[in-house]
């Protein structure tokens, strides 16, 4: 049983199998760490979260839109249960027209700021930006009656503007039409509580602005606004032609939302980009549309202004329904995005952690086997155990500085320790050096593939066919059965040789 046991534990075979199960071993540290991460990442978005609900959120403009309130007069015929007419009663719904701009253009700059949360740095932006455009002379034809015989009755139209998150506004916009200044206020009398705009901003429409719309002249507006918000800048084009251009020193935008920009440029100075957008190519006049309907739905531009006034439960459940079919609101988006999230490059570089360990442990094995050296499992199991470590400080580190900097620190404390540790395990400084520059060498090709998102894979794939290649060559001309045997045969030689020490007399 003595020599079995002895047989066993010099068997080459067995010895790889035992690398092999240590391999698997491992994981449970590095998916310990990996779960470390998912947790700090998860706690970075609940910081970002917080500042949303405290500070600012995403910012989405929609308008500036002119809202022509009127009241559709008419008179219904009352029957009795025998269907016998037994009256006449006035009846009167209180609607809005939509009158979308002919043209928008947007002139603006977005300072990017970053504020914190414990240890979390969050992007926010200070976007000061000028809305030019103009709406076009109003016809009172276009306002179509819901029933017949009805009486309409305009009032005084007002300016709708809304962002997401009305805490973000930097002081009162201010916006100027056919020459006279506007004044904001937070809520016009008349609409919906779920309407869209009615926590928005609105301006009533004095002077020579009301007097251009009630002579049915067109009408031109310039608007002046501060807005800040966390990373996400989106707007809606409503206008028949909607222009935009942005700019700002973030060198790192990310640019989404139903249209991209038609020209754009980023350099390490920031980036300066252009859009252009017609109402031809997008349904948000559509969705604007429905959303200022809060219960119910007029014809062609009009909206209910008020519920429960000639709005039935179903033509309000409908009008709910198809706001819902029009979808999320379309927009064209840029973001400040972060150059390079810690966390999520730390778990891209752990799922490389089982084939690091498995690299270096191979390594050690190839110095005990052309060295003909004996390494015990525990020594294999703690530079598998540095290895996985070399994770957990890769994330620790990369909270405090940036990550090519915690990366190298990390890096040079795991190349270190091991060269240290293998100079006096493989009996010789020079080995120990070459251990640590093979450890390098595996942690700068990991830099590259973390570097390279785009050729990971390409490069990834590189990598373990060129190690094993390297493995492959070589080991090409090892007998495999001659060193099983030898490592058979030095277990006996020394059990004969205690043998026969004990069997001569003292």
């Amino acid at each position: 049983m003595l020599q079995l046991f002895r047989a066993l534990q010099s068997s080459m075979l067995v010895k790889v199998a035992g690398l092999f199960v240590l391999v698997l071993l491992l994981c449970i540290p590095l998916a310990e760490i990996d779960a470390i991460n998912r947790e700090r990442g998860e706690s970075q978005r609940e910081a970002a979260q917080e500042l949303a609900a405290t500070y600012a959120g995403r910012q989405t403009v929609v308008g500036p839109l002119m809202l022509v309130p009127y009241v559709e007069r008419w008179m219904e015929t009352q029957r009795d249960a025998q269907g016998k007419v037994i009256g006449q009663e006035a009846r009167a719904k209180e609607m809005a027209h939509v009158v979308f701009p002919d043209k928008l253009h947007i002139e603006g700059s977005m300072a990017p700021q970053e504020r914190y949360r414990g240890i979390f740095k969050i992007p926010f932006y200070t976007l000061n930006a000028t809305l030019s455009g103009g709406f076009t002379a109003f016809d009172p034809k276009a306002v179509s009656h819901s029933e017949t015989d009805s009486k309409i009755e305009f009032k005084a139209p007002f300016i709708a503007f809304n962002v997401s998150d009305l805490r973000g506004l930097d002081g009162s916009p201010a916006i100027t039409m056919n020459g006279e200044a506007l004044r904001f206020r937070q809520r016009v009398p008349g609409i919906a509580d779920d309407a869209w705009f009615a926590d928005g901003i609105h301006a009533p429409l004095t002077g020579a602005a009301l007097a251009a719309w009630q002579a049915g002249t067109p009408i031109p507006f310039d608007m002046k606004i501060g807005l800040v918000g966390q990373d996400t800048l989106a707007i809606a084009p409503i206008a028949e032609e909607t222009t935009a251009h942005l700019n700002s020193p973030w060198a790192h935008p990310s640019f989404g939302g139903r249209f991209l920009a038609a020209e754009r440029s980023v350099t390490p100075q920031g980036f300066d980009a252009h859009w252009r957008v017609s109402s031809l190519v997008t349904s948000a006049r559509e969705q604007v549309r429905a959303g200022l309907s809060g219960s119910g739905s007029g014809s062609g531009n009009d909206v209910a202004m008020a519920a429960g006034t000639a709005m039935s439960s179903d033509s309000a459940s409908a009008n709910r329904v198809a706001r819902r079919n029009l979808g999320p609101l379309q927009t064209f988006d840029v973001s400040l995005a972060q150059p390079i999230n810690v966390y999520s490059m730390s778990t891209r570089a752990g799922k490389y952690g089982m084939l690091f360990i498995g690299l270096v442990l191979m390594a050690a094995f190839m110095f005990e086997l052309f060295r003909k050296l004996r390494l015990h499992p525990v020594q294999y199991g703690l530079v598998g155990l540095s290895i996985a470590l070399f994770f957990l400080l890769l994330l620790a580190l990369s909270e405090k500085f940036a990550f090519w900097m915690a990366y190298a620190g990390a890096a040079t404390a795991s190349v270190a320790l091991l060269a240290v540790y293998f100079s006096a395990v493989l009996d010789g400084w020079r080995r120990g050096m070459s251990f640590g520059a093979f450890v390098a060498l595996l942690y700068g090709a990991l830099y590259g593939l973390l570097a390279s998102e785009s050729n990971a894979l390409l490069l990834g794939a590189l990598l373990i066919f060129g190690m094993l290649a390297v493995l492959m060559v070589v080991t090409r001309k090892v007998d495999w059965y001659a060193l099983s045997r030898r490592n058979d045969a030095a277990p006996a030689t020394a059990s004969t040789a205690s043998t026969t020490a004990e069997a001569q007399p003292a």
